[in-house]
């Protein structure tokens, strides 16, 4: 059975809706915040599964889209890599984001010791790492097809189950965690604003006209693409590997610091968001619907043994220096939920735990500025840097 690739594409969006329909469904999917991707391409992928023990032919996908859908996502988030809003957050912004970066390079190190126990290639231990749990399941299905030129056999797959582990894991522990804090050092929430009215940043001016809007920032992030992929031809021909999207990601960046230095693009974030949350969704689901889970029965021990000593570590950078660098206060400790959410799934897990904590204790203001500023923006940013040197210190 084929499929062409308006047939891929409409497939994929399909398994998005019923993503979303079945996390609406089933309330522990909402409550871990489990992507739609996610459940939708997962379905599908067990399909192609049961398909392929009954019947002698296979399906086939067209995936031409998966790449340029890939790359206009980190695009996106490249024009959401701002020095003003790193500025705006003020030096707590600066150190959460340190903390993620040098967490994610011993989620690399502790991936690679696991890996070497069970003798398989340290660039597993990258891969089951900062790649996919600091990076999520969006970094670990685009860095996939580097570590399989790189010789880890599946690791699409890896990176899906590394990546929905660490969901589920960071959901759990998350909240456990700010919880011990508080109840332990006897924290008060400070007053604020609701987590409701806070904002990560001002938001825009609204367009006059949506759709020249919508259009003008499609043409920015077809226009940085372009760019990119001349940039990320240079660096491929300097002998680093480096993901396809860092060219683009690196243009995107450039084009909102002088867009904010000037005034002279204007461009518009919201539908630069759009642009991104439309196609990580399609990207994510076409990646794992056409995924082959019989990759991953020969390295479940290895997998689980990484998530629970991954989990362990995170659990403990949260107690100890995480909480005393944010502050040792209210905020500190809603924060620390949010650092393990943000190292071992998503902004939306982080979001998710720090929500449940404020709905107990009272509000922190200041949690919901920082965590959704590094998470949603920066960690991306620089995870990027950490995984290509990795991968390159490590073939």
């Amino acid at each position: 059975m084929k499929f062409g690739l308006i047939e891929t594409t409409a497939l994929a969006s399909l398994l998005l809706f019923l993503g979303y329909r079945a996390r609406a469904a089933v309330p522990i999917l909402q409550r871990l915040n489990i992507p739609a991707p996610v459940i939708g391409g997962l379905t599908m992928s067990l399909i192609v599964l049961a398909h392929r023990a009954l019947a002698p032919a296979p399906m086939e996908f067209d995936t031409t889209l998966q790449r340029p859908l890939m790359i206009a996502f980190f695009t996106s988030i490249g024009f959401g890599a701002s020095y003003r809003l790193l500025r705006a957050g003020g030096p707590q912004v600066v150190i959460f984001l340190l903390a993620c970066s040098i967490l994610a390079l011993l989620q690399n190190v502790l991936g690679a010791g696991v890996a070497a126990m069970f003798g398989l290639p340290p660039l597993f231990g990258t891969l089951t790492g900062a790649v996919t749990l600091s990076g999520g399941p969006a970094t670990g299905m685009a860095f996939a097809p580097l570590f399989e030129e790189a010789g880890v056999a599946g690791a699409g797959s890896i990176a899906l189950a590394t990546a929905m582990g660490g969901i589920v894991l960071g959901s759990i522990v998350g909240a456990p965690l700010a919880t011990l804090l508080v109840e332990r050092n006897r924290l008060r929430a400070g007053g604020g604003q609701s987590p409701s009215e806070q904002t990560v940043a001002a938001p825009a001016e609204p367009e006059a006209d949506p759709v020249y809007a919508a259009l003008k920032s499609l043409t920015f992030v077809l226009v940085a693409m372009w760019l990119g992929s001349g940039i990320s031809q240079l660096i491929e021909n300097a002998g680093v590997t480096m993901p396809a999207y860092v060219g683009a990601l690196i243009v995107g960046a450039v084009l909102r610091s002088v867009d904010d230095a000037t005034g002279w693009l204007r461009l518009s974030h919201p539908s630069l968001d759009t642009i991104g949350a439309v196609t990580l969704s399609l990207f994510l689901s076409m990646s794992l619907m056409t995924l082959n889970l019989l990759e991953l029965a020969s390295l479940a021990w290895p997998l689980l043994i990484n998530l629970i000593l991954q989990t362990a570590m995170v659990a403990l950078v949260c107690l100890g220096p995480i909480y005393k660098l944010m502050g040792k206060d209210y905020d500190a400790a809603v924060m620390s939920g949010g650092f393990a959410g943000v190292m071992l799934g998503t902004t939306a897990n982080a979001m998710a735990v720090m929500r449940s904590v404020v709905e107990r204790y009272g509000v922190a203001p200041r949690a919901f500025l920082v965590v959704p500023i590094v998470g949603g923006f920066f960690v991306d940013f620089s995870n990027a840097l950490i995984i290509t040197l990795s991968v390159n210190l490590l073939r």
